[in-house]
């Protein structure tokens, strides 16, 4: 993971996420949790998924796994995900469709590339990210919730097209009902357009998923796979020359820090030790007509966040 200072007036840092390859060539790029930085509002992990390409009888095949304390949103760029869950979800998402899955209190899930798309090749891209559950939501119980395409508020103006995937941002509210303060936002800009990054929310950050973007009337400008954070209450007016794509994230950061292991977040390192062992032991509940499971990993090196 690396940092990529920044002279420009209202930026924090910039994260250059690594590559990791999954196998097959699927690649994910994890910008959040870094060890510079842990969270943007309630967000806590960051992951763009691809772009991949796979051929005649490949696919994506990521086994039943758990997870507590998060909820996680599924939203892609391209492709299509086959989802199934422990609480009888099955339900495929397709680019511009969100899945938001409740994991409270803890629930398990696959995601696979349809089995229709698998003899002819598929591709796939999209972004993964998860934010954290306020502390009195932690255990609530498990939920998924389907939302279509065009059920998510977009606005256009001046060559720039928002789409309010979560929570609410320029007088937009998305109809995905979430727990607490934050936005996250698909953005477009054509050539030459800009678009105003308000203060609305406490903490907020762009990840560039194609192109390169500038702040107007300052030098330097950001590219392709970076993770900026702005500082809170800069407000900023972002530019891009030859067009861009970005994805923003933000809301009210927790005033309680969460403990991160795995797919497991928890303001109690004692629940996420539970977690542990409730997989260890199977003890959580299996999605319908899977076998497969990924098994716990190895404890990592600790890392420290700020």
């Amino acid at each position: 993971m690396t940092l990529r200072t920044s002279d420009i007036d209202g930026v924090d840092m910039v994260i250059l996420p690594p590559v990791r390859d999954l196998g097959d060539g699927f690649t994910v790029r994890r910008a959040l949790p870094s060890a510079h930085r842990r969270m943007v509002g309630p967000f806590i992990f960051f992951d763009q998924m691809g772009p991949a390409a796979f051929t005649g009888g490949e696919g994506l095949d990521v086994r039943p796994h758990p997870h507590i304390g998060l909820a996680t949103i599924t939203y892609l760029l391209e492709g299509e995900i086959m989802h199934r869950d422990s609480v009888g979800s099955v339900q495929p998402i397709r680019a511009g469709e969100v899945n938001w899955m409740t994991a409270g209190s803890g629930i398990v899930h696959s995601e696979r590339t349809p089995d229709e798309l698998r003899p002819s090749g598929s591709r796939l891209a999209g972004l993964q990210t998860w934010v954290a559950l306020p502390t009195r939501h932690e255990e609530t119980d498990p939920s998924f919730a389907h939302h279509k395409a065009d059920t998510i508020p977009v606005i256009e103006d001046a060559g720039t097209k928002l789409t309010l995937i979560v929570g609410t941002s320029d007088g937009l509210k998305s109809p995905v009902k979430t727990f607490s303060d934050m936005v996250y936002a698909d953005i477009v800009l054509a050539p030459g357009a800009r678009y105003q990054l308000k203060a609305e929310h406490v903490e907020r950050a762009v990840y560039v998923v194609s192109g390169e973007v500038e702040v107007v009337g300052q030098s330097g400008s950001f590219a392709a796979n970076e993770l900026v954070i702005f500082k809170p209450d800069a407000e900023i007016v972002l530019r891009s020359t030859a067009g861009a794509r970005l994805m923003l994230i933000g809301g009210e950061p927790f005033p309680e820090k969460r403990n991160i292991y795995w797919n497991f977040v928890s303001s109690s390192q004692d629940r996420i030790e539970q977690a542990k062992a409730d997989w260890r032991a199977q003890r959580f509940a299996r999605v319908p007509d899977e076998s497969e499971f990924i098994p716990l990993p190895e404890d990592p090196k600790p890392v420290r966040y700020p």
